[in-house]
């Protein structure tokens, strides 16, 4: 498999890096240029110091990285996990967006699965809740795919763009991690299954 610089997992058309300085230009314009499809459901930063400010607000309790499309190495998303917490919890929240223009091009759901994969084997994570917005449709669909189950509901829970919103919780935990086909896999399965059956019985017949 190719290798890229500073991959810290790489798949078959992203891979995620951990973000550098030098990425702060290149980040803001991209949140500015993601302005329409990010509000009002996050609100990232749209200026190279407030970008380099973000960068620096890192740690151990903390991690920033970015999904990054293979092809040519744009950056496509960005995904963190923050407030870990050890010892009888190993738990973290998720946060992320997607850039324009590879927003709905499926760079965010290998981006993800990436990122679970990191944080389960390499940080040791036991469980990650993400935490969305209702009408965010989207950004549900993503982590419904993923294997992420809804757990309850939280009324004025952030405080976003100004306002008190209603959240979501949807989490996973490593025992529940792992690939599930999709839909239309299960759907050809079932069809080929028919299809054996069908031939099975003439040979009977």
């Amino acid at each position: 498999m190719r290798r890229f610089a500073g991959a810290l997992a790489t798949g078959r058309h992203v891979y995620i890096r951990t973000p550098v300085m030098r990425d702060a230009p290149a980040l803001a314009e991209l949140a500015r240029a993601s302005f329409p499809l990010h509000r009002p459901w996050v609100y990232p930063p749209t200026t190279a110091l407030r970008v380099a400010r973000w960068l620096r607000a890192t740690g151990p309790n903390r991690h920033r990285l970015l999904v990054c499309r293979r092809d040519d190495r744009a950056i496509v998303g960005v995904i963190n996990i923050s407030e870990i917490v050890r010892a009888a919890f190993q738990s973290a929240y998720l946060g992320y967006y997607a850039f324009r223009p590879h927003a709905g091009k499926g760079y965010m759901t290998e981006g993800l699965a990436l990122v679970l994969r990191h944080a389960f084997d390499e940080l040791g994570l036991h469980r990650l809740e993400a935490n969305i917005q209702p009408q965010n449709h989207p950004s549900r669909k993503l982590v419904r795919g993923l294997g992420f189950r809804r757990e309850g509901f939280s009324r004025r829970y952030l405080k976003i763009g100004g306002r008190w919103r209603d959240h979501e919780r949807w989490a996973i935990v490593r025992e529940g991690w792992g690939p599930t086909p999709s839909r239309p896999r299960r759907a050809r399965a079932r069809r080929r299954a028919a299809s054996a059956s069908a031939r099975a019985r003439r040979v009977r017949s």
